[in-house]
């Protein structure tokens, strides 16, 4: 099943954002000679820095000794979210309905602002010319299809022809796939040593040989270099009853601290009562109203669910800047209600769930997904997972996990012609490391295989780990199959053999084992891959 195109966009993006911030929040000279350290690296660095030769990546000394004049910020996400807010309110007096993917970073659906601009290109202008007037900041504007291809169009000014998205993508380096709070990097690495160096040649890749070997991160990079979104849409409208507000009439917010503690409270409501119902949110309007009756609106959009701190951190970046606004923007009087609702969920019910039909309580599917979303809401969106079947030869290749409310992909891969794959039934417990064996033939020499895939001799005993040798009753095979896995040991050619094994004491029935054997530097090595019933 083809995957629907994602939505056109226009992304403004400003550069060097967590810089550009921290000379603001100083005071310092725009074109001053400025960067932002995380450890000891230089995350962001400012055009004056640049040209001295400073670059991102960059040890902290390396710089100093390279730049002597250069300042440097520690890293501070709150300021980067605190000072975007005019650059936000800017935008929004040329259109309305826009999303902060993340500081820097503007999303806005492109159609209706455009038609009343006169055209995408005007729209553009507008927008860059608005910030840059009321906020005093550079901008870029790209427009594509999907926030990750409007992005990369930003930074390059460009604005992609309808449908264009996956020809624009083509030619851009692997390395964009890294974008903040997504560093896959190793992934970039892993890629180039196969000789794929641009998105295209990722995209290239049939998608259920990627979904089949690399794991969820990997098949995420996928899809986003073929132009399309993040995950499948399985996203719904949650109903008006997860809301939360809270009025401060008595004593209004006018100062941070108490801004940061009705924050932290208002957003840990919200984010139980979204685990309660099974729910995680990825797309969140928040709503401030002063005593005056002056009002502030943003909605923030997320790759991933919001976490408790999440959903904090973006309520105290929003009324935090809105307070620090210069005078002539800045509120009238402190703040009295606020309200979180959230505009977008991913539902836990959305995946299904299988329960045991006898003796099942009527509502034990809702129950579980309930207590399985609030779990994922504790502990974060990658902590839950649900096993989902697909293409491959091995048992372990034919499942892979995908996290609690995201809908796999229908790629159809599963009952495709797999060479070599096993036959029913699989293996009832697969390890998740495969147990060193030995297989032993009849003169007690470790069992190979020919170039036919024959084997020398036939299974005699078996050694698991360190036990002793146990007979082998009957077997079945052998299945040869090619392995290919990224990393220096690329494809391996493996057998796989059934076998049952003689019962280790009077009152078992013995086992009935998988057993996979790969001929290496060190010889023939086998190992337990699993074991049925």
């Amino acid at each position: 099943m083809n995957s629907p195109p994602s939505p056109r966009l226009l992304a403004l993006w400003c550069p060097d954002w967590p810089v550009v911030a921290a000379i603001a929040a100083a005071g310092l000279p725009v074109a001053a000679a400025a960067a932002v350290v995380h450890g000891s690296r230089v995350v962001a660095c400012s055009a004056a820095a640049r040209a001295a030769g400073v670059r991102r990546g960059m040890r902290k000394r390396e710089a100093q000794s390279i730049c002597p004049e250069l300042t440097m910020f520690a890293h501070d996400p709150d300021r980067d979210g605190r000072m975007f807010e005019p650059v936000a309110a800017a935008v929004e007096t040329v259109a309305a309905g826009l999303e902060i993917v993340r500081p820097g970073l503007i999303a806005l659906p492109v159609a209706g602002p455009a038609r009343h601009a006169g055209s995408e290109a005007a729209l553009a202008e507008q927008l860059v010319d608005q910030v840059a007037a009321l906020a005093g900041v550079e901008s870029q504007v790209g427009i594509c299809e999907g926030v990750f291809a409007a992005g990369l169009a930003a930074k390059l000014g460009r604005i992609v022809e309808p449908g264009g998205a996956r020809e624009f993508l083509a030619p851009v380096p692997l390395t964009e796939l890294s974008q903040p709070g997504a560093d896959r990097s190793d992934l970039v690495g892993r890629l180039h040593r196969l000789g794929l160096h641009t998105l295209g040649d990722f995209a290239a890749l049939a998608e259920r040989d990627v979904v089949g070997r690399f794991d969820r991160d990997v098949v995420v990079a996928h899809r986003l270099a073929r132009g399309l979104s993040e995950r499948p849409p399985s996203r719904r409208t949650p109903p008006k009853d997860l809301t939360v507000r809270q009025t401060f009439e008595d004593d209004p917010l006018d100062r941070i601290d108490s801004v940061a503690f009705a924050a932290r409270t208002l957003g840990s409501r919200l984010h139980v009562r979204l685990a309660d119902g099974g729910l995680a949110v990825t797309q969140l309007a928040i709503h401030a109203v002063t005593e005056s009756g002056e009002e502030h609106s943003r909605t923030w959009r997320a790759a991933e669910p919001l976490s408790a701190s999440g959903i904090t951190d973006r309520v105290r970046w929003q009324c935090e800047g809105w307070l620090r606004r210069r005078e002539e923007h800045r509120p009238s009087s402190g703040i009295v209600r606020l309200t979180l609702e959230p505009a977008e969920t991913v539902s836990g019910g959305a995946l299904q769930l299988s329960l045991p039909a006898a003796g099942a309580v009527p509502d034990a599917d809702d129950r579980a997904a309930r207590a399985v979303g609030r779990v994922q809401g504790l502990l974060g969106p990658d902590a839950v997972f649900t096993a989902v079947l697909g293409g491959g030869r091995g048992p372990a290749e034919q499942v892979r996990l995908v996290p609690w409310g995201d809908l796999p992909d229908d790629d159809g891969d599963g009952d495709a012609p797999w060479p070599g794959r096993l036959p029913a039934p699989s293996p009832a417990t697969v390890p998740p490391e495969p147990w060193p064996a030995q297989v032993l033939g009849p003169s007690g020499a470790a069992v190979a295989w020919t170039a036919r895939h024959r084997l020398t001799e036939h299974p005699d005993a078996v050694v698991v780990g360190t036990g002793p040798p146990r007979q082998v009753l009957s077997w079945a095979g052998p299945w040869p199959a090619v392995v290919t896995r990224i990393g220096p040991g690329g494809s391996r050619r493996v057998v796989r053999i059934q076998a049952v094994l003689a019962r280790q004491r009077a009152d078992d029935d013995g086992d009935a084992v998988l057993l996979t054997g790969n001929i290496g530097r060190d010889g023939v090595s086998w190992t337990v891959e699993g074991i049925y019933d």
